[in-house]
């Protein structure tokens, strides 16, 4: 039988309600967004009222950690789940404000009718109604005199019963008496266990990642200020995304826009750049890993706890130590200039819109190398050139797909060991061998999807090689995609359905070229044979050409060969459809394969 990693308990209402007003329970996320609506709210309120269950609120203890001085510190209580519902109940019970989705402070206000005893979000109309009391927060408040309230309420409302009133009233007064039920996790118990117990007790609820954890650890620390190194997690990836939200910091929260944080993150309010919008997670985890050179977010919640991975035992300084350090992470982790050269970095890559990265550990590991190459004061063009062939190598091989921590952990550990220099062209041998360019990467190139990897870096290839559209004489690449420009078939879409193909195989990436609409137009379902030799044709005679503007020979082969077309193209029929695949598989691993190694 194993022993018990948790006690339950259940607590009135309005005894959680005080543990949080004095800090004995830390509610880390309390400034984050409030996602409830109104009506869940007034549905919470209500199941109270009836006395029927209203769930389990989680708790991870602290450990208790040793001070400086030798004694013991008692670990706070970290709500881990339940937030929502506490929330509900200060804003709704308390009548104090919350955050919405928005990051605007607002209330949201209860209202009851005595009579039929049920509950409703208060409104315009509600509040001209005599029948209802507007805001239940005021009968619930210690200063309600209930006789008055009672007495008022009947003036007010001739056909009401006092009896009856009154006990409509003090059954509202008595709910922050109902219990509700409270889950304490050991404080010893690593993330895995904790988020295993989480998902077997609340199946129903949002999955809490490490850095979840890591972010109510963080947040739940005031002594090193936590909450502020949190809420500048939390603005900076808002503001990356949404520039407009600066003001908004300004206007409502005016004590974070004086700090040291806010100052190092203004430059957000001037960029519109979307190529890498990182999530808190991501953000903790460049942070954490370049400063730490660790990759598990699991270990960082043990330091943050003040864990001596040596003894096993958890101390203040370690705490300190960790704070300082995650806050160095932070804020070189936004500096303006670290972050505006790292996406310099990966657009000269040819990587020019976000939608070219499917793998966001990739971007994360390339920030984090950046990162640690330049503490080492490396040679800026030396960055660069490991910083894109890092980026590439793990996006072309999938690096970050399957168990990414573990490989986080390993490559950071091993960069650390052994530096970039070495470590990466180890990673190359065994990675991009001759087998690789030759055969593994062109038999990967056997796919239908047009976000595959290895047509996003044929593309990026492509546009470092500024290279002109397909049968364009001016329009390049890198135009195409920017203004969203089409992926158009060699083997026209409708001419190889007419043969009986299906979606798989006419949409196969090495029938991918770019190619502006105009061309795609003209050519329709023309079979290859068709409209290569009327384009050879057509520069033979000194005619107009009939597709894109080319009418010159050398510069035709050249456009041919930017896009990697085999030969004899005005030969091919539907016989030829799967011949040709193979052929031009091989022509785009090659070019990628010298796009690399160029970086």
């Amino acid at each position: 039988m194993g022993v018990q990693k948790y006690s339950v308990n259940h607590y009135p209402v309005q005894t959680i309600l005080t543990w949080i007003n004095s800090g004995e329970i830390a509610i880390p996320e309390i400034q984050r967004p409030f996602v409830w609506n109104a009506t869940k709210v007034r549905d919470l309120i209500d199941s109270l009222y009836q006395g029927y269950p209203v769930g389990y609120l989680i708790a991870w203890r602290n450990p208790n950690v040793r001070l400086k001085d030798g004694t013991i510190s008692q670990g706070k209580r970290i709500l881990i789940d339940g937030q929502q519902r506490v929330m509900a109940f200060m804003t709704a019970l308390l009548g104090q404000p919350i955050i919405n989705s928005e990051y605007k402070r607002t209330e949201i206000v209860i209202a009851f009718h005595p009579k039929e005893r049920r509950f409703e979000v208060s409104n315009f109309f509600i509040q001209k109604d005599p029948a209802w009391i507007p805001d239940i927060s005021k009968i619930i408040s210690p200063e309600a005199k209930m006789l008055q309230l009672v007495n008022e309420y009947c003036r007010c409302n001739q056909d009401a019963n006092p009896d009856d009133i009154y006990e409509s009233l003090e059954l509202l007064k008595a709910i922050v008496n109902n219990h509700i039920g409270l889950i304490e996790l050991n404080s010893d118990l690593d993330i895995e266990t904790v988020t295993d117990i989480f998902i077997r007790i609340n199946s129903q609820g949002v999955v809490l990642s490490q850095a979840d954890f890591a972010m109510s650890k963080i947040a739940a620390n005031d002594t090193y200020g936590g909450n502020q190194l949190r809420k500048t997690i939390d603005y900076f990836c808002h503001l990356v995304v949404a520039p407009e939200f600066y003001q908004h910091i300004i206007e409502f929260d005016p004590d974070f826009s004086k700090t040291e944080y806010f100052q190092k993150m203004s430059w957000l309010k001037d960029e519109n750049d979307d190529l890498y919008n990182p999530s808190y997670t991501d953000m903790l985890r460049v942070s954490f890993t370049s400063e730490f050179k660790r990759g598990r977010l699991e270990d960082l919640v043990a330091l943050l706890s003040g864990r001596n991975f040596q003894t096993r035992t958890y101390e203040e300084e370690i705490v300190e130590k960790s704070f300082n350090q995650l806050q160095t992470g932070i804020l070189r982790f936004m500096n303006e200039t670290n972050f505006k050269r790292f996406l310099m970095i990966v657009r000269s890559a040819g990587f020019i819109e976000p939608g070219m990265i499917r793998s966001q550990n990739a971007l994360n590991f390339a920030y984090i190398v950046y990162l640690v190459l330049t503490a080492q004061k490396m040679n800026p063009n030396q960055i660069e050139k490991y910083v894109r062939r890092w980026l590439v190598m793990s996006i072309l091989t999938g690096r970050y797909s399957a168990s990414p921590e573990s490989q986080i952990d390993l490559d950071i550990r091993r960069i650390d060991e052994v530096g970039i220099e070495k470590y990466i062209v180890d990673v190359e041998e065994a990675q991009l061998s001759d087998v690789f360019w030759n055969t593994g990467l062109p038999q990967a190139m056997d796919t239908s999807v047009s976000s595959s990897p290895y047509f996003n870096v044929y593309l990026a290839a492509q546009v470092k090689a500024n290279d002109k559209g397909f049968l364009s004489r001016d329009i390049t690449v890198r135009d195409l995609i920017t203004h969203r420009g089409d992926v158009h078939h060699l083997f026209p879409k409708n001419y190889l359905k007419k043969h009986g193909l299906t979606r798989g195989k006419y949409n196969q990436i090495a029938n991918y070229v770019m190619m502006q609409s105009e061309i795609n137009i003209a050519i329709k379902d023309c079979p290859p044979a068709q409209y290569f030799t009327e384009l050879l044709e057509a520069i033979r005679s000194k005619s107009e050409p009939k597709y894109g503007a080319i009418s010159d020979i050398d510069e035709l082969k050249e456009n041919f060969q930017m896009h990697c077309i085999p030969d004899g193209m005005e030969n091919k029929t539907i016989e030829h459809y799967e011949d040709f695949l193979v052929e031009r598989r091989k022509l785009m691993a090659q070019k990628i394969m010298r796009y690399y190694q160029g970086l």
